[in-house]
Protein backbone atom coordinates (compact mmCIF):
# COMPACT_ATOMS: atom_id res chain seq x y z
CA UNK A 1 0.00 0.00 0.00
CA UNK A 2 1.13 3.57 -0.89
CA UNK A 3 2.04 5.79 1.56
CA UNK A 4 0.44 8.46 0.33
CA UNK A 5 -2.68 6.54 -0.23
CA UNK A 6 -2.70 5.44 3.07
CA UNK A 7 -6.70 5.33 3.40
CA UNK A 8 -7.23 2.83 0.52
CA UNK A 9 -6.97 -0.65 0.92
CA UNK A 10 -4.20 -3.08 -0.46
CA UNK A 11 -3.70 -3.47 -4.25
CA UNK A 12 -1.83 -6.65 -5.15
CA UNK A 13 -0.11 3.04 -18.93
CA UNK A 14 -2.08 6.64 -26.92
CA UNK A 15 0.83 4.89 -25.41
CA UNK A 16 3.86 2.73 -26.31
CA UNK A 17 4.01 5.66 -28.13
CA UNK A 18 5.45 8.04 -25.33
CA UNK A 19 7.85 4.95 -24.18
CA UNK A 20 9.01 4.55 -27.45
CA UNK A 21 9.50 8.53 -28.64
CA UNK A 22 11.19 9.22 -25.18
CA UNK A 23 13.47 5.83 -25.69
CA UNK A 24 14.53 7.00 -29.65
CA UNK A 25 15.19 11.22 -28.18
CA UNK A 26 17.07 9.55 -25.90
CA UNK A 27 19.15 7.40 -27.57
CA UNK A 28 19.85 10.51 -29.63
CA UNK A 29 20.80 12.86 -26.78
CA UNK A 30 23.04 10.07 -25.13
CA UNK A 31 24.78 8.66 -28.29
CA UNK A 32 26.15 11.99 -29.65
CA UNK A 33 28.11 12.69 -27.05
CA UNK A 34 30.31 16.11 -26.53
CA UNK A 35 28.89 17.76 -29.31
CA UNK A 36 25.36 17.24 -28.23
CA UNK A 37 26.00 18.81 -24.59
CA UNK A 38 23.73 21.31 -25.27
CA UNK A 39 21.07 19.15 -26.60
CA UNK A 40 21.32 16.81 -23.72
CA UNK A 41 20.94 20.25 -21.22
CA UNK A 42 17.85 21.35 -23.33
CA UNK A 43 16.27 17.78 -23.00
CA UNK A 44 16.99 17.85 -19.19
CA UNK A 45 15.51 21.26 -18.51
CA UNK A 46 12.47 20.71 -20.89
CA UNK A 47 11.45 17.26 -19.07
CA UNK A 48 11.92 18.64 -15.38
CA UNK A 49 10.49 22.37 -15.44
CA UNK A 50 8.15 21.72 -18.31
CA UNK A 51 6.94 18.43 -18.55
CA UNK A 52 7.20 17.07 -14.73
CA UNK A 53 4.47 16.97 -12.88
CA UNK A 54 3.86 15.32 -9.18
CA UNK A 55 0.78 13.42 -8.20
CA UNK A 56 -0.36 12.94 -4.40
CA UNK A 57 -1.65 9.17 -5.77
CA UNK A 58 1.76 7.71 -6.66
CA UNK A 59 5.17 7.78 -3.66
CA UNK A 60 7.64 8.68 -6.04
CA UNK A 61 10.23 7.32 -3.56
CA UNK A 62 8.76 3.86 -3.68
CA UNK A 63 8.72 3.86 -7.29
CA UNK A 64 12.25 5.18 -7.71
CA UNK A 65 13.38 2.18 -5.71
CA UNK A 66 11.75 -0.55 -7.69
CA UNK A 67 13.28 1.39 -10.52
CA UNK A 68 16.35 1.10 -8.90
CA UNK A 69 15.91 -2.94 -8.26
CA UNK A 70 14.78 -2.94 -11.68
CA UNK A 71 11.47 -4.22 -10.84
CA UNK A 72 8.34 -4.32 -13.01
CA UNK A 73 6.84 -1.12 -13.35
CA UNK A 74 2.87 -0.12 -14.13
CA UNK A 75 2.79 3.28 -16.30
CA UNK A 76 -0.83 4.96 -16.99
CA UNK A 77 -0.51 5.98 -20.38
CA UNK A 78 -3.62 9.25 -21.48
CA UNK A 79 -3.89 10.13 -24.97
CA UNK A 80 -6.06 13.87 -23.96
CA UNK A 81 -8.73 15.42 -26.39
CA UNK A 82 -8.12 18.97 -24.83
CA UNK A 83 -9.08 22.10 -26.87
CA UNK A 84 -9.09 25.62 -26.05
CA UNK A 85 -8.65 26.43 -22.37
CA UNK A 86 -10.59 23.28 -21.14
CA UNK A 87 -9.14 20.55 -19.13
CA UNK A 88 -9.70 18.26 -21.68
CA UNK A 89 -10.35 14.41 -21.51
CA UNK A 90 -9.12 11.33 -21.58
CA UNK A 91 -9.66 9.91 -25.40
CA UNK A 92 -7.41 6.95 -24.95
CA UNK A 93 -5.93 5.16 -21.40
CA UNK A 94 -3.70 2.24 -21.77
CA UNK A 95 -1.64 0.51 -18.71
CA UNK A 96 1.76 -0.66 -19.63
CA UNK A 97 3.19 -3.30 -18.02
CA UNK A 98 7.16 -3.46 -17.70
CA UNK A 99 8.73 -6.88 -17.00
CA UNK A 100 12.47 -6.30 -17.23
CA UNK A 101 13.08 -9.66 -16.02
CA UNK A 102 11.04 -11.58 -18.83
CA UNK A 103 12.56 -8.92 -21.24
CA UNK A 104 8.47 -8.68 -21.95
CA UNK A 105 5.98 -5.59 -22.27
CA UNK A 106 2.04 -6.04 -22.11
CA UNK A 107 -0.07 -2.95 -23.11
CA UNK A 108 -3.93 -3.00 -21.74
CA UNK A 109 -6.53 -0.66 -23.44
CA UNK A 110 -9.30 0.67 -21.29
CA UNK A 111 -12.58 1.78 -23.76
CA UNK A 112 -12.38 5.24 -22.94
CA UNK A 113 -16.74 5.02 -22.26
CA UNK A 114 -16.14 2.32 -19.91
CA UNK A 115 -18.57 2.56 -16.72
CA UNK A 116 -16.91 2.41 -13.64
CA UNK A 117 -16.63 4.39 -9.91
CA UNK A 118 -14.93 7.52 -10.27
CA UNK A 119 -12.51 7.61 -7.22
CA UNK A 120 -13.19 10.97 -4.99
CA UNK A 121 -16.90 11.39 -6.40
CA UNK A 122 -18.28 7.48 -5.21
CA UNK A 123 -20.71 7.35 -8.37
CA UNK A 124 -20.91 5.49 -11.73
CA UNK A 125 -19.68 7.44 -14.60
CA UNK A 126 -17.58 7.21 -17.89
CA UNK A 127 -13.90 6.19 -16.88
CA UNK A 128 -12.64 9.41 -19.55
CA UNK A 129 -14.42 12.14 -16.84
CA UNK A 130 -12.46 10.97 -14.44
CA UNK A 131 -9.68 13.46 -16.04
CA UNK A 132 -12.49 16.23 -16.51
CA UNK A 133 -13.06 15.73 -12.73
CA UNK A 134 -9.66 15.95 -11.13
CA UNK A 135 -7.17 15.68 -13.88
CA UNK A 136 -4.11 12.86 -13.79
CA UNK A 137 -4.48 12.41 -10.14
CA UNK A 138 -8.32 11.38 -10.60
CA UNK A 139 -7.01 9.01 -13.27
CA UNK A 140 -4.69 7.21 -12.00
CA UNK A 141 -6.53 6.64 -8.56
CA UNK A 142 -9.80 5.64 -10.76
CA UNK A 143 -7.65 3.00 -12.63
CA UNK A 144 -6.30 1.76 -9.48
CA UNK A 145 -9.52 1.26 -7.84
CA UNK A 146 -11.58 -0.72 -10.93
CA UNK A 147 -8.48 -2.72 -11.77
CA UNK A 148 -6.96 -3.39 -8.06
CA UNK A 149 -3.77 -2.39 -8.87
CA UNK A 150 -0.65 0.06 -8.31
CA UNK A 151 0.58 2.36 -10.67
CA UNK A 152 4.06 3.75 -10.76
CA UNK A 153 4.12 6.67 -13.54
CA UNK A 154 1.56 8.40 -15.71
CA UNK A 155 2.63 10.12 -19.35
CA UNK A 156 -0.03 12.24 -20.36
CA UNK A 157 -0.16 13.29 -23.95
CA UNK A 158 -2.45 16.46 -25.54
CA UNK A 159 -3.73 14.75 -29.06
CA UNK A 160 -3.48 17.43 -30.82
CA UNK A 161 0.25 17.99 -30.04
CA UNK A 162 0.62 14.44 -32.21
CA UNK A 163 0.29 16.41 -35.55
CA UNK A 164 2.95 18.25 -34.92
CA UNK A 165 5.12 15.19 -33.83
CA UNK A 166 4.45 13.70 -36.75
CA UNK A 167 5.40 16.51 -38.57
CA UNK A 168 8.67 16.71 -37.22
CA UNK A 169 9.59 13.31 -38.17
CA UNK A 170 8.90 14.21 -41.75
CA UNK A 171 5.58 11.79 -41.88
CA UNK A 172 4.78 8.35 -40.89
CA UNK A 173 4.03 4.81 -42.91
CA UNK A 174 1.34 2.72 -41.57
CA UNK A 175 0.06 -0.62 -43.52
CA UNK A 176 -4.01 0.58 -43.41
CA UNK A 177 -6.80 -2.61 -43.97
CA UNK A 178 -9.45 -0.22 -44.42
CA UNK A 179 -10.35 2.07 -47.42
CA UNK A 180 -12.25 5.06 -46.24
CA UNK A 181 -12.69 8.66 -47.11
CA UNK A 182 -12.71 10.93 -43.66
CA UNK A 183 -15.57 13.95 -43.93
CA UNK A 184 -14.59 14.50 -40.64
CA UNK A 185 -10.90 15.85 -39.03
CA UNK A 186 -8.86 15.85 -42.03
CA UNK A 187 -11.03 18.79 -44.12
CA UNK A 188 -9.66 17.98 -47.59
CA UNK A 189 -11.45 14.87 -47.23
CA UNK A 190 -8.31 12.45 -47.41
CA UNK A 191 -8.51 8.78 -48.73
CA UNK A 192 -7.04 6.37 -46.80
CA UNK A 193 -6.58 3.65 -49.21
CA UNK A 194 -6.12 0.20 -48.65
CA UNK A 195 -2.29 -0.94 -48.53
CA UNK A 196 0.83 0.98 -47.49
CA UNK A 197 0.39 4.67 -46.93
CA UNK A 198 2.30 8.05 -45.61
CA UNK A 199 0.64 10.53 -43.84
CA UNK A 200 1.42 13.80 -42.78
CA UNK A 201 0.32 15.42 -39.22
CA UNK A 202 -3.29 16.17 -39.57
CA UNK A 203 -3.80 13.21 -41.89
CA UNK A 204 -2.71 10.99 -39.04
CA UNK A 205 -5.12 12.47 -36.96
CA UNK A 206 -7.77 12.09 -38.71
CA UNK A 207 -6.52 8.20 -38.93
CA UNK A 208 -6.81 7.49 -35.12
CA UNK A 209 -9.96 10.12 -34.32
CA UNK A 210 -12.38 8.02 -36.83
CA UNK A 211 -15.11 5.50 -35.42
CA UNK A 212 -18.08 5.79 -37.32
CA UNK A 213 -17.55 4.45 -40.46
CA UNK A 214 -14.82 1.59 -39.30
CA UNK A 215 -16.98 -1.34 -38.85
CA UNK A 216 -15.39 -2.40 -35.55
CA UNK A 217 -16.12 0.85 -33.22
CA UNK A 218 -13.44 1.70 -30.47
CA UNK A 219 -11.48 -1.48 -31.17
CA UNK A 220 -10.85 -0.13 -34.76
CA UNK A 221 -9.97 2.64 -33.42
CA UNK A 222 -7.40 1.51 -30.55
CA UNK A 223 -5.76 -0.90 -33.55
CA UNK A 224 -5.25 1.94 -35.51
CA UNK A 225 -3.82 4.20 -32.75
CA UNK A 226 -1.21 0.78 -32.53
CA UNK A 227 -0.60 1.29 -35.95
CA UNK A 228 0.57 4.83 -35.59
CA UNK A 229 2.63 3.96 -32.65
CA UNK A 230 4.61 1.98 -34.73
CA UNK A 231 4.27 3.86 -37.31
CA UNK A 232 6.28 6.49 -35.24
CA UNK A 233 8.17 4.60 -33.75
CA UNK A 234 9.63 3.36 -36.97
CA UNK A 235 10.15 6.52 -38.01
CA UNK A 236 11.90 7.67 -34.95
CA UNK A 237 14.05 4.71 -35.08
CA UNK A 238 15.35 6.13 -38.60
CA UNK A 239 15.90 9.92 -38.07
CA UNK A 240 19.30 10.19 -36.94
CA UNK A 241 19.94 13.51 -37.70
CA UNK A 242 20.87 16.21 -34.70
CA UNK A 243 19.28 18.64 -36.14
CA UNK A 244 15.73 16.62 -35.41
CA UNK A 245 16.23 16.02 -31.64
CA UNK A 246 15.55 19.61 -30.17
CA UNK A 247 11.83 19.98 -32.28
CA UNK A 248 11.00 16.71 -31.05
CA UNK A 249 12.13 17.81 -27.67
CA UNK A 250 10.16 21.01 -28.20
CA UNK A 251 6.72 19.24 -29.22
CA UNK A 252 6.84 16.47 -26.40
CA UNK A 253 7.54 19.69 -23.79
CA UNK A 254 4.54 21.59 -25.32
CA UNK A 255 2.17 18.13 -25.02
CA UNK A 256 3.25 16.23 -22.71
CA UNK A 257 3.09 15.89 -18.68
CA UNK A 258 4.72 13.27 -16.70
CA UNK A 259 5.77 12.34 -12.64
CA UNK A 260 9.32 11.35 -14.49
CA UNK A 261 11.98 12.76 -14.27
CA UNK A 262 15.02 13.25 -16.23
CA UNK A 263 16.56 10.72 -14.22
CA UNK A 264 13.93 8.51 -14.52
CA UNK A 265 13.67 8.83 -17.86
CA UNK A 266 16.91 7.79 -18.35
CA UNK A 267 16.84 4.48 -15.69
CA UNK A 268 14.26 3.28 -17.69
CA UNK A 269 15.91 3.38 -21.02
CA UNK A 270 19.29 2.08 -19.72
CA UNK A 271 17.12 -0.72 -17.48
CA UNK A 272 13.77 -1.01 -19.31
CA UNK A 273 14.59 -0.81 -23.00
CA UNK A 274 14.62 -4.73 -23.93
CA UNK A 275 10.77 -4.91 -22.61
CA UNK A 276 10.09 -3.86 -26.04
CA UNK A 277 11.35 -7.68 -27.34
CA UNK A 278 7.92 -9.34 -26.76
CA UNK A 279 4.93 -7.12 -26.44
CA UNK A 280 1.39 -8.39 -26.09
CA UNK A 281 -2.10 -6.63 -26.48
CA UNK A 282 -5.20 -6.68 -25.01
CA UNK A 283 -8.07 -4.70 -24.51
CA UNK A 284 -11.13 -4.83 -21.97
CA UNK A 285 -13.71 -6.99 -23.36
CA UNK A 286 -17.48 -5.91 -22.54
CA UNK A 287 -20.56 -4.53 -24.12
CA UNK A 288 -22.35 -1.48 -25.40
CA UNK A 289 -25.50 -0.29 -23.31
CA UNK A 290 -27.73 2.61 -22.68
CA UNK A 291 -28.49 3.73 -19.33
CA UNK A 292 -31.06 7.24 -18.79
CA UNK A 293 -29.83 7.68 -22.33
CA UNK A 294 -26.10 7.85 -22.11
CA UNK A 295 -24.29 5.56 -24.10
CA UNK A 296 -21.62 3.11 -21.47
CA UNK A 297 -18.88 0.26 -21.86
CA UNK A 298 -19.90 -2.04 -19.20
CA UNK A 299 -17.16 -4.29 -18.76
CA UNK A 300 -18.20 -7.08 -16.27
CA UNK A 301 -16.68 -8.41 -13.00
CA UNK A 302 -14.85 -11.68 -14.52
CA UNK A 303 -13.63 -9.69 -17.16
CA UNK A 304 -12.08 -6.98 -14.99
CA UNK A 305 -10.90 -10.07 -12.25
CA UNK A 306 -8.84 -11.23 -15.26
CA UNK A 307 -7.42 -8.60 -16.43
CA UNK A 308 -6.20 -7.95 -12.93
CA UNK A 309 -4.82 -11.14 -12.81
CA UNK A 310 -3.15 -10.46 -16.43
CA UNK A 311 -1.37 -7.39 -14.42
CA UNK A 312 -0.21 -9.00 -11.73
CA UNK A 313 1.02 -11.97 -12.78
CA UNK A 314 3.52 -9.58 -15.11
CA UNK A 315 4.39 -7.91 -11.77
CA UNK A 316 5.94 -11.44 -10.51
Amino acid sequence: MRMARNNKKKRPLWQKVIFGVLAIVLLWVIGVGAYAFSIYDHAKETVNDGMHEKVTSIDSKVVKQKVTNQESLNILLLGVDKRGGDRGRSDALMVLTLNPKNDEMQIVSIPRDTRTIISGKEFEDKINHAFVYGGADMSIATVEDMLDIELDYFVQINMEGLSDLVDVLGGITIDNELDWVDTGYYEQGFHYTEGEITLDGPQTMGYVRMRYQDPDGDFGRTERQRKVIEGIVNKGAKVASVNKINPVIDVLGNNMTTNMDFEDMKDLLLNYTNVRREVNSYMLQGSGTTINGVYYYVVPDEEIAKVHDMINDKNS
